[in-house]
């Protein structure tokens, strides 16, 4: 290792480079070409799934949403156009006989003028069990959710969304404990959410399921639900399985796909994820297809330097200079290239990620979030354009200590 704190070593390599300046800064700009695309495209891509993954960040991504609509086709003597009502019945039914459900949430759902003092203001009240927070954590800033004893006793408490707080609530002032009226009947605030900034359920206040159906008079009936199947369960299968059972109990053609709606949250998931997968992969060829051109051209450089230094060579191995010393010499110039190239690459892209972090980084309306390339990448991209520039360096340094001393000696 003495050789690599030689001075004459590195001023013989500082000559050469001195000699070619424009082809060296070409040769450079190549390599740093490859790491710097390699880094802000990878950066991009983790930025691309930190915004989906924020997206599904508060909800159980394995899950699906089913609610009823009209039949599309006549079934048994019923005509085209039936509506159909859920029930809770359809719930416990779809949850003993499907396998891999993990959550199951019947909901149901009204408008309804609130009051507070003499501030006023319409929203969607919402009829709950304590289920639904598992499903999708409800981001609490006071207080809590709902809970069993609310549904078993059918409380009149109420948990608020951050809007409803604003425009009922004067600011800074606590809502724990304070009265609202829903729909001319007193509720207690016992906890203030924040609405999530991507999946929107339109929940602006929330109140124990069974009180919902007791004050609106709904019996069993509901409005929608919400199934999550667990890690190993197909929610595509799911769903498909789920509809089946509602068609049977309601009495619906079984080729009617218009009775009953749904949004499929895993699938979504699924084809995300997937084009994640993809995204990176293309990343990940395409820089490093252009980093090993940049290399490369590292590679072809040295070689036309190893021509023009043919005469050089031949004196230094007729006073003795052994084919090691000429090989090591060639080589560590290559990897001393690459190696600058790499850290300007990298120190670019680092720079390109911050600048795309600060201008589309920001905001509930983002493009994405957080771009950035995990240190272990970086330094595996670093080794592997090391690797890559010693294993260059050894053509033009074979090439260079296969001349025949007497043959350089004559090359003019």
């Amino acid at each position: 290792m003495k050789f690599l704190f030689d001075p004459d070593t590195w001023q013989e390599i500082y000559s050469s480079i001195r000699k070619n300046k424009i082809r060296t800064a070409i040769t450079i700009i190549g390599v740093m070409w490859g790491i710097f695309l390699l880094v802000v495209l990878l950066g991009a891509a983790k930025g691309v799934e930190n915004k989906f993954n924020s997206m599904f960040g508060d909800f159980a991504t394995n899950s699906v949403f089913i609610w009823a609509q009209q039949t599309s086709k006549p079934f048994k003597g019923f005509q085209e156009g039936k509506s159909i009502s859920l029930k809770l019945g359809d719930v416990v039914k779809i949850k003993n006989e499907i396998e891999g459900i993990d959550l199951i949430a019947p909901r149901s759902q009204s408008g309804g003028l609130v009051v507070r003092k003499f501030l006023t203001g319409n929203f969607t009240i919402s009829g709950d069990f304590p289920v639904l927070n598992k499903i999708q954590n409800k981001n609490l800033i006071y207080g809590r959710f709902i809970n069993e004893n609310d549904i078993k006793e059918k409380k009149k408490v109420c948990v608020i969304e951050e809007e409803v707080y604003k425009q009922l609530f004067e600011k800074d002032e606590f809502p724990i404990g304070e009265l609202i009226s829903i729909n001319k009947i007193n509720y207690t605030v016992v906890g203030m959410f924040k609405e999530s900034e991507t999946i929107r359920l339109g929940d602006n206040i929330h109140i124990p399921f069974t009180t919902f159906q007791q004050v609106y008079n709904r019996g069993d009936r509901i409005s929608w639900m919400i199934i999550t199947g667990n890690s190993e369960s197909d929610i595509l299968q799911i769903e498909k399985d789920a509809k089946l059972i509602l068609k049977n109990l309601h009495k619906v053609h079984p080729e009617d796909e218009r009775a009953f709606g749904g949004m499929n949250l895993g699938d979504m998931f699924s084809k995300i994820t997937e084009f994640l997968t993809g995204m990176q992969f293309l990343t990940w060829f395409v820089g490093i297809a252009t980093l090993i051109a940049g290399v490369f051209a590292i590679g072809n450089i040295l070689l036309i330097t190893v021509k023009e230094r043919t005469n050089e060579i031949g004196i230094r191995r007729a006073i003795g200079a052994k084919p090691w010393e000429i090989k090591r010499q060639i080589i560590l110039e290559s990897v001393f290239l690459t190696t600058i190239a790499g850290a300007l690459g990298i120190i670019f892209g680092g720079l390109v990620l911050m600048l795309i972090d600060a201008t589309m980084g920001k905001g509930p309306d983002a493009a994405l979030t957080n771009p950035t390339v995990d240190i272990p990448v970086i330094i595996i991209a670093a080794v592997t354009l090391i690797v890559l520039g010693t294993l260059i360096g050894l053509i033009p340094a074979q090439t260079a200590v296969s001349i025949k001393p007497i043959d350089a000696l004559r090359d003019e």
